[in-house]
């Protein structure tokens, strides 16, 4: 956050710019000695010309005294203290943020407040690619002009400046109306015909926006964001230039479109800088020509924006129009006035939310003081179980009772409980398996025993269990492929035989830039499965999906020809299922038989692997026993193609509880703390090949050195290879368990 600070005040007229209090409050703080200059420029923390006695001011008190208050002053506290006369402007990114909930307008940008948001999107922007995507739309309005400057003063000094041409594309272009201030990704300039064009990295079927609205004609709620933020940019527009003829844009990653050319995501190499900003780097020729056919499609959203702004059946609030919503988020953050928002739902993966090392440093949690304030909460309370640790249930209506904790959600909170078909868990007996636990301090598992067991026996041998990672980015890697196109660049195999010997049987990983592995994927995949008829187990529906894909791509990949297409399409057929088959082979999904057939307190509502894996090792002496041996790695007595021999599983910490594996390998990302990291990765950002993903990412479109690119891949692999272990460790629990 910069001053407004005229960048032509210089030492020179100075003194006739001030006023009289002014020229005192500089004089005393020139006796006592200021943050020099140079070293807040270093920082980034001023724009260049800042002066450090503009817009600081004492109390008569402290002037009438002398009170040497400005040297005692820490750097932070004197930096806090100009901040305070910044401009608070309510921006777009701002402006959504209230749209999720208005309370954290109040907690944005204050170090005292820690937000997780801001932690990880760099990893975000690994993942999905959508740094890439801002720098791609750029490339389709070639010859626009790029404002770069971070201060508010200078960019819209400058914006103003080449909205005098006739004719202009602008990039970042800042425009200002009252206290509401935005950045237009691409903004294009005709006389008085002027586009607004936001672009995102979410995908679209071409230019058909019918998947924008409801059934009943309202905004659908996954793209609520996106409009509000192009209606939010229309009105500041359009009040800031009445004569303009203003249309607002989404530019999205259109699906339907596919990559003329390859190494197109690698043309825009991803990078941070030492103040961990995320930048684009452009590599090669980025002409409209060279780049190819679009794979970002501009689509006028006028008519549903234009409904929004003017209050025609579309509204942000039932009770406020959106004008008057625009002047009461602006009015109150410019007065950094709390909105209080009741405690809803919205507060579960609220960013505010603090961890204990935080804490101890003194940090605060904005979701705390919420719920403090609103419910006069102690710092105990918040260790009970709240109602959304339960696992697939919705909770708005239990938050408007006034019911927060597991504990005290009763039977007809849940509905009739009624078992599955078959006699295994349905969902709502699960949840009230959860539910029951915590009402009774029983922190035992569950099991059916006769439902594993006739699961168990009906398997044939050698037991297989793979895993696969994946990348889904708005940008092809490849030519011939389309935006969010499954990527298949690795994958684990453990077998498990009859007589119970285990091994790690096969892998594969695709590091190479530039090249489409899906079809090879498949084969040394077909190559692993092919000798028997053993049964195959997954974890979750992402291996099934991934499969089925790809025989799509298979169908419609026309640039060369595959001799083996008929074969490797059969293949898929046989150990997947879809709307139309089942195959002989269809793949054991091991999530369901953990849905149906077990649960354990610590896994907290969650059936992730990741959830699952440490429940079942800290339950089971048998796996203790065994896996607290060297008896896992290369020449150990179970084979691991990339543990060294004499590979431990199970580590305790100090109180005897043992350690996820998950835990215990080493950080993909070493510039990345390990603790945004675990937030990441075993949060709900990315589920679980959120490590993978952005490994993967990281090779594909960084500049990484030689070395790095070999220790990701190493990591890749033993991280993949502890994915279907897990597995294998939960087949063996199942079969203690059974007998």
């Amino acid at each position: 956050m910069f001053l407004n600070i005229d960048p032509l005040f210089n030492e020179e007229n100075i003194e006739n710019k001030m006023s009289k209090k002014k020229k005192q409050n500089k004089r005393i703080r020139d006796s006592y000695g200021t943050i020099t200059l140079k070293e807040l420029e270093e920082k980034g923390l001023v724009p260049k010309n800042f002066h450090l006695f503009d817009g600081v001011d004492m109390n008569e008190y402290q002037l009438k005294n002398k009170t040497d208050w400005w040297g005692k002053m820490s750097t932070k506290q004197k930096l806090e203290k100009m901040q305070d006369s910044a401009p608070r402007y309510l921006t777009k990114s701002r402006f959504r943020q209230a749209l999720d909930c208005p309370t954290k307008l109040y907690y944005t940008k204050k170090d005292n407040y820690p937000n997780s948001m801001s932690n990880d999107s760099f990893l975000m922007a690994l993942a999905e690619g959508g740094f890439q995507v801002g720098e791609l739309a750029k490339c389709y309005f070639p010859d626009g002009y790029d404002i770069t400057d971070k201060g508010y003063e200078d960019s819209l000094n400058k914006t103003n400046e080449l909205l005098k041409q006739e004719n202009v594309i602008i990039y970042e272009a800042a425009i200002k109306y009252k206290n509401l201030f935005i950045r237009v990704d691409v903004l294009k300039k005709v006389g008085n015909e002027v586009e607004l064009i936001e672009v995102k990295a979410k995908s679209s079927d071409g230019n058909d926006f019918s998947s924008f609205l409801g059934k009943k004609g309202e905004i659908a709620s996954g793209w609520k964001p996106y409009l509000f933020d192009v209606a939010f940019q229309k009105y500041v527009v359009q009040n800031a230039f009445p004569t303009w003829n203003v249309k607002g844009y989404l530019m999205l990653a259109d699906k339907t479109a596919r990559a003329t050319v390859d190494g197109l995501n690698q043309r825009f190499q991803l990078k941070k800088t030492d103040k961990d900003r995320t930048y684009v780097e452009i590599v090669g020729d980025t002409s409209p020509q060279a780049l190819g056919q679009q794979v970002l499609s501009k689509i006028n959203v006028d008519s549903i924006i234009d409904n929004l702004i003017n209050d025609l059946g579309i509204r942000v609030v039932p009770d406020q129009s959106f004008e008057e919503y625009i002047e009461y988020l602006s009015s109150n953050y410019n007065k950094d006035k709390k909105i209080v928002q009741p405690i809803g739902s919205h507060c579960k993966n609220c960013e505010f939310q603090t961890n204990e090392t935080q804490e101890i440093a003194g940090k605060k949690s904005g979701y705390k003081e919420c719920w403090k304030q609103q419910l006069n909460w102690s710092d105990d309370q918040f260790k009970k179980p709240l109602i959304f640790d339960i696992w697939n249930l919705r909770t708005p209506k239990l938050l408007e009772q006034g019911i927060y904790y597991i504990e005290d959600v009763e039977q007809e909170h849940i509905g009739e409980i009624s078992p599955n078909g078959d006699g295994s868990l349905s969902s709502k007996e699960r949840q009230w398996l959860q539910i029951e636990k915590v009402k009774d301090r029983d922190e035992t598992p569950y099991f059916d025993v006769d439902g594993l067991k006739k699961e168990l026996d009906s398997y044939t041998y050698p037991l297989h269990f793979i895993d696969f990672e994946t990348s889904m980015v708005a940008i092809p890697f490849y030519k011939g492929r389309k935006p969010y196109e499954q990527t298949a660049f690795q994958f684990s195999h453990h077998t498990v035989t009859e007589d119970g010997s285990i091994e790690h049987k096969g892998q594969y990983l695709c590091t190479e830039k530039g090249k489409f592995p899906n079809f090879e994927f498949l084969r040394a995949l077909k190559k692993e499965l092919e000798n028997d008829e053993g049964t195959i187990f997954k974890y979750a529906a992402h291996e099934n999906t991934v499969l089925n894909q790809i025989s799509v791509q298979l169908r419609d990949y026309t640039l060369v020809e595959i001799p083996d297409k008929d074969e490797l399409i059969d293949f898929i057929q046989s150990i997947t299922h879809g709307a139309n088959h089942r195959g002989n082979r269809d793949m054991v999904d091991m999530l369901d038989l953990v849905k149906k057939y077990y649960y354990h307190p610590s896994m907290k509502g969650s059936n992730s692997i990741k959830a699952v894996l440490p429940a079942v090792l800290n339950s089971s002496e048998f796996i203790k026993e065994k896996y607290s041996k060297p008896i896992y790695g290369k020449d150990s007595e179970i084979k691991s193609l990339n543990f060294e021999s004499g590979k431990i599983w199970i580590e305790k910490d100090d109180v005897g509880v043992v350690i996820s594996p998950y835990k215990l390998l080493p950080n993909l990302h070493n510039d990345i703390d390990s603790g945004t990291i675990d937030e990441f990765i075993y949060g709900d950002k990315l589920a679980d090949g959120g490590a993978a993903m952005t490994g993967y990412a990281k090779m594909q479109f960084m500049n990484i050195s030689a070395q790095e690119h070999k220790d990701i891949a190493n990591g890749l692999l033993r991280y993949c290879e502890l994915d279907t272990m897990a597995m294998v460790f939960i087949y063996e629990y199942f079969k203690e368990l059974t007998g």
